[in-house]
């Protein structure tokens, strides 16, 4: 293919690092982030959604007095920046006008499952056919070859298969998982990554090319500190909860502590590691009259908390500790810790998260209005900065159908064609 007939970017009003191209994005919230990722460095996505909507707009938590399809505050967060349009596949006019849309398109996102669009006679062979520069991304929960590729699975799935769920929680009770879905975040961005990838790739060969997510193997790398103890130690990593075991003698100190309004995390580091943190805070134990004369005495840099017998351990160190942090407020233990040079710091719930100083200094919440909610929307904003501003959260989610008038009447459909096929159910 000569250079001039390489697919490259149109220009576009906004700018950003993938500005003037076009992503098509399906499936439901297994493609999100990908699509929300893409959206916030500039491209142009279209999120293409059955009819009565993507089943993901149902996902809580929903904000009160909402009316659904537009309630659920996941499907805003992750649909920031993207246009939206209705179409069903299932209907032979919807997948002509879906080939029609992909050859103006630069990337398809697909998800879940190795051949959902093959299935609609729409694979990666019938897309290229259309634009053979299309780039096709499959988000599937285990790719699209071995003996698990045609299997469907869900998070919990994925989470226990990767080996992440086991070494989650309390040594003394099964494993756990945390609430909200993280399989289809860490393959969506894995997703975005290969999509951007291709783009470059094709900007230096012209061809384009299908890019295979499995959700599996990119949880899988969420634990990866298990696979290097095996692989050095020939060790299996186990649950530790809210403590640490220290060998020999398996001693074990807590790293979670709770605090007057909450929890925080330090640890007590035996020898050099220790020896700063440490006689910091007995010190600063010892101004409030709670440190006990044998914690003032130790002598921290030769400290061997594994051959410290449990008892003497929790006499010695973690109870006044404990009481000491007991005292406090998160806030307090953070600001004195920073100047005294103690490593303690707070377990932020979603509202902690919220009130960071830090992210609000550096603009990462955004306000946001939407025609269906009564108050602005605060928001995540870029997952990176830059002096230009390339990635940035460019809108709010679409509401249902919102752009299908501009979109399709960019095909060439005129207002009786596409009232005609919303009359028929295919927009």
């Amino acid at each position: 293919m000569s250079q001039a007939q390489r697919a490259e970017p149109r220009p576009g009003p906004e700018p950003g690092f993938l500005t003037g191209y076009r992503v098509l994005e399906l499936g439901g919230q297994e493609s999100l982030f990908a699509g929300k990722l893409l959206a916030d460095l500039g491209a142009t996505v279209i999120k293409v959604e059955p009819p009565d909507g993507d089943p993901a707009r149902l996902l809580g938590p929903l904000a009160p007095g909402v009316a659904a399809p537009e309630a659920s505050l996941l499907w805003q967060s992750l649909n920031t920046g993207k246009q939206g349009v209705t179409l069903d596949l299932g209907r032979r006019q919807g997948r002509e006008l879906f080939l029609r849309l992909a050859v103006t398109a630069d990337v398809v996102i697909e998800g879940p499952g190795p051949g959902g669009l093959a299935e609609l006679g729409l694979g990666y062979e019938t897309l290229c056919q259309a634009r053979p520069e299309l780039i096709l991304v499959s988000i599937t929960p285990f790719g699209d070859s071995g003996p698990y590729r045609d299997y469907a699975a869900d998070d919990l799935v994925i989470w226990a298969l990767s080996g992440l769920l086991y070494i989650c929680g309390d040594p003394d009770r099964p494993p756990v998982r945390i609430s909200l879905p993280q399989c289809w975040l860490h393959a969506g961005a894995d997703a975005a990554t290969g999509a951007a990838l291709a783009l470059f790739h094709r900007g230096r060969t012209g061809r384009g090319q299908r890019v295979v997510v499995s959700a599996m193997r990119s949880l899988e790398r969420a634990a990866y500190s298990s696979r290097i103890l095996w692989d050095a130690m020939g060790k299996v990593m186990r649950r530790q909860g809210g403590g640490l075991p220290i060998q020999p003698l398996g001693t074990t100190l807590p790293i979670v502590w709770p605090c007057a309004d909450g929890h925080v995390v330090f640890y007590i580091f035996g020898g050099q590691m220790g020896m700063i943190s440490n006689p910091a805070l007995a010190a600063w134990m010892d101004e409030e009259g709670l440190a006990p004369e044998e914690m003032k005495s130790l002598d921290w840099p030769s400290l061997d908390l594994g051959r410290m017998p449990q008892e003497e351990a929790d006499r010695r160190l973690v109870e006044p500790v404990a009481a000491f942090f007991a005292r406090h407020t998160q806030a307090e233990l953070w600001e004195q810790g920073v100047r005294r040079r103690v490593m303690v710091y707070p377990i932020n719930d979603a509202a902690g998260v919220l009130a960071d100083a830090h992210l609000a200094q550096r603009g990462f919440w955004v306000k946001m209005a939407h025609p269906a909610h009564a108050q602005e929307l605060t928001l995540p904003g870029p997952f990176v900065r830059t002096e230009e501003g390339l990635c940035r959260v460019r809108g709010p989610a679409p509401t249902l159908g919102r752009h299908n008038g501009e979109v399709y009447a960019a095909l060439g459909l005129d207002q009786a064609g596409l009232a005609a096929m919303g009359r028929e159910g295919v927009i």
